[in-house]
């Protein structure tokens, strides 16, 4: 094992401790948030700064660790900051969380990974041999795959650090801004079925749809508009 595969591996275990220490189970939950939200928001008021970090670094633990709770995450960010500043605190600290979950799956996790998703993984090769980051921005919209099985096969693939962060962050900010907004009326939501009602989901979907319906459009009409 290299060096590199050594840190990444000492990091995770590290990780994992912190998060058993400082999320212990239940934590992450919609009654749990509403019950202590008056009492947060008091913290964020009296410490902006430090409460802002806090929750930045549990974030990122979530995601990098692929927690349940991030959705419920979301929903506290709106409640406890403005809009603004949710959206760049989810955004950034959701964009690191995935890439970090992607660098393990490459450095540490890959023979495992392999084993357990080789179907799914030869969809995604396939996929990207095909559509390259377009096919990344579709799988982030789309409930196709669930959010750690992107990150853990995105690992495998040849994608660059830099185009999975751009890539993942912009597919990501239509779902994390209607997270932030539901959490603004957090009282009056009583599952996450409120937020994510099929609709939404229907439109995710089309959105994730059109960066590859438009490939395919050009590579279809292209060669008879040249003609």
């Amino acid at each position: 094992m290299n060096t590199q595969k050594i840190l990444f591996l000492c990091a995770l275990m590290g990780a994992i401790a912190l998060a058993f220490i400082f999320i212990p189970p239940g934590t992450l939950s919609l009654a749990s948030i509403k019950t202590h939200r008056l009492a947060l928001l008091a913290l964020v008021e009296q410490h902006p700064l430090q409460s802002a970090a806090l929750y930045f670094a549990v974030y990122v633990l979530v995601s990098a660790l692929s927690l349940p709770g991030a959705a419920i995450l979301t929903l506290l960010g709106g409640a406890l900051f403005s809009l603004w500043q949710g959206m760049l605190l989810v955004s950034f600290a959701s964009t690191l969380g995935a890439t970090l979950a992607m660098l393990a799956s490459r450095y540490v996790l890959r023979d495992g990974v392999q084993r357990r998703f080789a179907k799914q993984m030869n969809t995604v090769n396939a996929g990207m041999a095909r559509d390259g980051a377009r096919y990344l921005f579709a799988l982030r919209l789309m409930p196709l795959f669930p959010f750690f099985v992107v990150n853990l096969l995105m690992g495998l693939t040849g994608i660059g650090v830099r185009r999975y962060w751009w890539v993942s962050q912009l597919a990501m900010l239509p779902a994390t801004l209607v997270f932030l907004n539901a959490g603004r009326e957090l009282a009056n939501v009583t599952s996450l079925h409120d937020i994510l009602s099929l609709p939404l989901l229907f439109a995710f979907t089309l959105l994730g749809l059109l960066p590859l319906a438009t490939r395919w459009l050009f590579s279809r009409y292209t060669p008879l508009i040249k003609k």
